[in-house]
């Protein structure tokens, strides 16, 4: 996963420096906006662009993690349902097991568990539920990390900029607009880009937060369906 997170990383600074170079030629937009950053302090821009680039590759992480977890909790219950109908508890084991995504491991955890009764099965199932949350919810804490620095670079960037402006005074004597108007330039490029940085990875990290919850909600019903499923086809004596 470590491994992952670098190789996109790496894409992203390949393609800011080189693929989208030929594009900015082209493109108005892209172009100012490139002249924008570097007009702007390239020490706290430098960092601004990091966690912009470090957040992305969480956020596309924890986006393709979470859809390849998405599973069709209906079909397993049916497929579940009818192993059990026949007495093949070993198959219907097989078909949770098989299953990718978080809902299909804690059924087949409640499955397992099936000899020592529906209590056994429904503490089988808070248990590795809570296991199973918490691998869902792995990276996010990066995530929310980015959010936060990003525009307090930005800030930390606006407020030197102000400083630098305010020592150019102090040195010339004057308060001409002419004088500080290029360090309160600099410093407000610095709050712009930290802003839109945390704009973009606010958005992706509320995507990835109610993928979470639509994917535990359905592994809590199908948690529920499976104990009901099980003694509705005899599976505790």
């Amino acid at each position: 996963m470590r491994k992952f997170i670098v190789l996109l990383g790496v894409f992203f600074i390949a393609a800011y420096f080189g693929a989208f170079e030929a594009a900015a030629q082209e493109s108005s937009g892209f172009q100012t906006l490139k002249e924008k950053f570097i007009e702007g302090d390239w020490k706290f821009m430098s960092l601004v662009l990091i966690c912009l680039i470090l957040g992305l590759a969480f956020c596309i992480e924890r986006i393709i993690t979470l859809n390849i977890a998405t599973a069709n909790t209906d079909k397993l219950l049916s497929r579940i349902d009818e192993s059990l109908a026949n007495g093949d508890m070993e198959g219907a084991k097989e078909v949770a097991k098989s299953t990718p995504g978080p809902a299909a491991s804690v059924l087949y955890e409640g499955l397992r568990n099936a000899g020592g009764g529906p209590e056994a099965v429904e503490k089988a199932i808070v248990s590795y539920g809570s296991v199973q949350m918490g691998l869902l919810e792995k990276g996010l804490v990066w995530i929310s990390l980015f959010i936060a620095i990003a525009p307090m670079l930005g800030f930390m960037g606006t407020v030197i900029g102000m400083i630098g402006a305010f020592d150019k005074i102090e040195a010339v004597g004057d308060i001409s607009p002419s004088i500080v108007a290029g360090g309160i330039k600099v410093a407000l490029l610095t709050t712009v880009f930290g802003l839109i940085v945390a704009i973009i990875l606010q958005i992706l990290y509320n995507y990835i937060v109610s993928k979470i919850d639509g994917i535990v909600n359905r592994m809590e019903d199908s948690s529920i369906g499976l104990v009901d499923i099980m003694a509705r086809n005899n599976v505790f004596k």
